[in-house]
């Protein structure tokens, strides 16, 4: 059956929007002309070389090396192999570079917006900016630092951390970040396999009404790292406390530097940042991404997708720890002015987001799909709240989990029905969204609009099949730019082709479930690690959380399949986080058994309900369904997932509990 459509194109939305114009281009400039977005998809993962270079055209990037007259490269793709993809060889760019041109800005237009619950608000202007990334810029290199050197920071989302970022890109040096609510262990898991010249840090922050003092930890973490040649304090929470940190250089004095702007032009796949995997099991893989790679990669999904440009204000609530800021910073390379907001996004209420949303005069904001639910069960209406206007808002975001159609509703009704939700799937791992929003499609309740231009999504059937209509592991069949360049300290490739490329060998499998309708648009409905097969019935577990999680009840959930090795049923457990108030009492564990019988399957009513305090997640929100299958399975939790890289450090301690007594009634039944 066909879901609701919630928000439709206007019929002059070709020449409204930047995916239009690009199409407009394509036509007056290549000859190409597509009738439909889908059309122009199927073009774009059909001559990936030529679109590519569109891309690169279009948006005017310059690099050193292999251009034509016309201003496009000699060779887009001269490897199309995975993993292995060679994008544009002998192309020299810089990130940084393409950043800082700020398109359609003048020097006094304010381009960042930081808002902040540590401290006044705190913007700058395009000048301001280029300025401080100078500054910056000259200073690093004083210290030594240039390219292939790491610089590795422990920053909220505060614009000099932005600053810091460019910097360390405009010297061709690799970035690397980690939010300050990251336990110590965390933090020297991730930086330790990188070894940093330079750590950036401040010493401390405010959430909500707590000072958070992180000077102990900042400590910590440098007697962790040998590699540290010099260590620069921003002082955030107590110029005082940051001032007295042992051997440190202060902030101001990292700028009291004065130089031009200049940038190291690199080969394409330089190394840019790292990021990392969630580290919920081992050591986080260190992912490395290229200048050129997240650059062309950016500027199609913001400019083209997004439709963002000049006159936007691009606010997406994110920590440093997840791929969602260096997206977010990306909106600078596209003209948007960006919004920056450090704090806790639930004090003093749900509502605070939408408030600075709507002070700071936001087009664009996004957010996880959890933080949208939450905003939906706490009963908030922003776009009715009497002194919150709204009416600059032209599109909501949502990603971290796939956004139930209730969650799509939510915003229809309580925010604007006049605006596209903008659902993405995407990763860490590509460091974008390969599924997402078009302003020349339409937006189905509870479905992700496109797969978007230059990826090749497909869902593989059990014999690696490619199906349309049906359920399938989501896998990309073309090279992007934005691929890892390769894992950290993976020489042999071994990992990388491990961590992405083994089930099907040139083909990248991404570890979701996804269906791809008829009409174009994608569900993914879970991990596909944490299927929940009962008798051939399979169904996602985000399938199984929206059943769930509508109970008025129930304000979160984590469900967990473990499987019966011979060969039986095996036993189907839900854990459940109440609402303040609310009990886990017969009556509502038979109205959660009714839901799910009714609405997925009479063998997924759970074998059992467990109540708990907390689901755990990690700090970038997502649930942490396979680490908690493996401590119920008898893995340690020490080995199963870290602590440090959790939102709640003690929300695995219920599971521990319940894994002992499992143990124990096994050891005595045995």
């Amino acid at each position: 059956m066909t879901p609701e459509v919630m928000w439709t194109p206007l019929p002059d939305a070709r020449t409204r929007s930047r995916m239009g114009a690009y199409l407009a281009w394509l036509e007056g400039t290549c000859g190409f002309r597509f009738a439909t977005y889908e059309e122009a998809w199927r073009w774009s993962v059909g001559d990936l070389g030529a679109f590519w270079a569109s891309v690169w055209r279009y948006f005017d990037v310059r690099p050193e090396g292999t251009t034509r007259p016309d201003g496009g490269p000699e060779l887009a793709l001269a490897d199309a192999r995975m993993p292995g993809a060679r994008w544009f060889p002998g192309a020299r760019l810089n990130y940084a570079e393409h950043a800082l041109r700020l398109p359609g800005r003048g020097p006094d237009d304010i381009v960042v917006i930081g808002r902040s619950q540590t401290r006044e608000p705190f913007d700058l202007s395009a000048a301001q900016l280029r300025d401080q990334v100078a500054r910056c810029r000259t200073g690093l290199a004083a210290l030594g630092v240039g390219r292939g050197d790491r610089v590795a920071a422990f920053l909220p989302n505060i614009p000099e951390t932005i600053v810091a970022l460019l910097a360390a890109a405009s010297v061709g040096a690799t970035w690397t970040s980690c939010a300050p609510e990251f336990g110590t262990r965390a933090v020297i898991d991730r930086f330790g396999q990188i070894e940093p010249k330079v750590l950036i840090a401040v010493d401390g922050y405010r959430y909500g009404d707590k000072d958070i003092d992180r000077t102990a930890e900042v400590a910590e973490i440098r007697a962790s790292l040998p590699s540290l040649e010099t260590t620069v304090v921003v002082p955030y929470l107590d110029p005082g406390r940051a001032a007295a940190i042992p051997d440190a250089l202060g902030w101001a004095e990292l700028l009291d530097h004065e130089g031009p702007l200049e940038f190291d032009r690199v080969p394409f796949d330089h190394p840019l940042y790292i990021l990392y995997s969630s580290g919920t099991t081992g050591l986080p893989k260190p992912i490395v991404h290229g200048h050129g790679g997240i650059l062309l990669e950016h500027l199609k999904a913001l400019a083209l997708h997004t439709d963002l440009g000049p006159e936007d204000r691009f606010f997406w609530f994110t920590t440093t720890g997840w791929m969602m800021w260096n997206y977010l910073v990306s909106g600078l390379a596209v003209g948007s002015t960006i919004v920056t907001f450090d704090g806790n996004p639930a004090y003093p209420d749900l509502a605070t987001l939408w408030r600075v949303a709507a002070e700071t005069r936001s087009t664009y904001f996004g957010a996880s799909a959890p933080f949208l639910m939450a905003c939906r069960k706490a009963g908030l209406e922003p776009g009715r709240a009497a002194g919150l206007d709204l009416s600059e808002l032209r599109g909501v975001g949502s990603t971290g989990a796939p956004l139930p159609a209730a969650g799509f509703e939510w915003v229809r009704d309580a925010v604007s029905p006049s605006i596209p939700v903008g659902s993405l799937s995407g990763g860490t791992d590509l460091c974008t969204g390969f599924l997402g929003p078009c302003p020349l499609v339409p937006v189905w309740v509870g479905e992700i609009s496109c797969r978007m231009l230059g990826a090749r999504v497909e869902a593989f059937d059990a014999d690696g099949q490619s199906v349309i209509g049906r359920e399938g592991e989501l896998v990309i069949t073309a090279p992007m730019p934005s691929m890892p360049v390769g894992l950290w300290g993976d020489a042999d490739g071994s990992r990388l082709r491990a961590a992405y490329f083994e089930t099907y060998p040139g083909v990248w499998r991404h570890g979701d479930w996804i269906t791809i309708t008829e009409r174009g648009s994608c569900i993914i409905t879970g991990r596909s690690d944490a299927t929940l097969n009962r008798g051939g019935v399979r169904v996602g577990t985000a399938e199984y959380y929206a059943v769930v999680e509508a109970l008025p009840e129930v304000a979160d959930s984590l469900v967990i399949h473990l499987e019966d090795p011979g060969g039986g049923p095996g036993e189907l457990l839900l854990f459940v986080a109440l609402r303040e108030g609310r009990a886990l009492d017969a009556s509502l564990r038979q109205r959660i058994a009714t839901e799910l019988r009714t609405g997925l399957s009479p063998r997924h009513v759970p074998d059992d309900i467990v109540a708990v305090p907390a689901v755990p997640r990690t700090l970038s929100g997502k649930k942490l369904e396979v680490p908690v299958k493996r401590i119920l399975g008898g893995t340690p939790a020490v080995d199963a997932a870290s602590r440090d890289a959790l939102a709640d450090r003690r929300s695995l301690e219920p599971f521990e509990a319940l894994a002992a007594t499992r143990a124990a009634r096994g050891s005595t039944d045995g």
